[in-house]
């Protein structure tokens, strides 16, 4: 590998740039080189045993398991778990089951439906109609004279009672109050509000309060033109003065250097490449 020579700085870098760029280049090719051969050894390592063995070996697997159970446990689970059931149910539990339905369950089902029906046209039917019989022409006609003669005027007379009681306790002592004592006293109450305190009260606002709120206004007014100029002269114009006059130099300062860095990292990388793989190698 030729030593190139030094050249000069481009871009406009001085003597920092220079001298950041030598550190950069060393640490580029005594740290970062070895890690960057490494991991790249270890991603080639890990492909070639995905490709080539673990893909093998799962498809091996797979095979071995769908033909095992296509052959072997699918079977096995047929004679063992499905046909028992399958005969007990269709040459056993259905015969005894359809038999027990039709010469048992059928024909008792029939004769408690045929007593029900038989239960409730030959005894309930007569007993309703004599029940209804007794309550329309016993019962009710009396019912019927007792509520028209007796319970509706006794109703009426109780109504009028509890009305007249309730306009006696409830209605009228309260009326006599709020017409003949709550509504005056209201009255007189405003008039005393409008006519004796109002005016006083719209005087100490006027004449008072209105002056003092703006006399207090320009006074503010005046505190805070006397804090905005303070604030101004003691805080905004030394930080303008200090980020035009230090910070700002310091940032481009900052950025030149950083540009520096990467520019020797850059060029770093590419003399290993050179160096690895030769003058014409393709870069990525």
């Amino acid at each position: 590998m030729e030593i190139e020579r030094p050249q000069a700085a481009q871009g406009g870098d001085g003597c920092l740039a220079g001298v950041v760029r030598v550190p950069v280049k060393v640490v580029a090719v005594l740290v970062v080189l070895p890690v960057r051969m490494v991991w790249d050894l270890l991603v080639f390592c890990a492909r070639a045993a995905g490709r080539h063995v673990l893909a093998p070996l799962g498809n091996a697997l797979g095979w071995g398991i769908v033909r095992l159970w296509r052959y072997l446990l699918e079977p096995l689970a047929l004679t063992v778990f499905y046909w028992p059931w399958v005969g007990l149910w269709r040459y056993v539990a259905a015969p005894v089951g359809s038999a027990v339905y039709r010469y048992l369950l059928r024909p008792v089902g029939l004769a408690a439906a045929w007593a029900v029906l038989a239960f409730g046209r030959y005894v309930l039917a007569p007993v309703g109609a004599g029940l209804g019989w007794v309550l329309r022409d016993l019962v009710a006609p009396p019912l019927t004279w007792l509520h028209r003669q007796v319970l509706t005027p006794l109703g009426h007379g109780v109504r009028w009672l509890v009305r007249g009681i309730c306009l006696l306790v409830f209605v009228w002592p309260w009326t006599g109050l709020w017409r003949y004592a709550v509504l005056p006293l209201g009255r007189g109450t405003a008039w005393v509000v409008v006519h004796g305190i109002v005016p006083p009260l719209v005087f100490l606002v006027r004449e008072v309060l209105a002056p003092a709120w703006h006399l207090a206004g320009r006074v503010t007014r005046a505190l805070g033109r006397g804090l905005r100029w303070l604030w101004r002269g003691c805080v905004a114009r030394p930080l303008a003065w200090v980020r035009r006059h230090v910070a700002t130099p310091v940032g481009h300062a900052l950025r030149q250097v950083w540009r520096a860095a990467r520019t020797a990292v850059g060029e770093a990388r590419a003399e290993v490449r050179r160096a690895i793989f030769g003058t014409g190698a393709p870069t990525r």
